[in-house]
């Protein structure tokens, strides 16, 4: 098993934090989007980050 430095470790953390935050204002802004386009691509992209955090949660495993 691979070892990361606690440096690592911290920047991880923060692009964890940085990816929860976009999906957490992703959804925000589909949900008060009455535009249905612009509501499927905030959707879209709350869904992409979700993919990134849950990526970089794997490589954690």
């Amino acid at each position: 098993m691979v070892q990361i430095t606690c440096k690592e470790l911290s920047a991880l953390s923060d692009l964890m934090t940085m990816e929860e935050n976009l999906v957490a204002k992703c959804r925000t802004y589909a949900s008060q989007c009455t535009d249905s386009v612009l509501k499927n691509q905030y959707e879209q992209m709350a869904q992409r980050h979700q993919r990134h955090f849950d990526e970089l949660y794997s490589n954690l495993k």
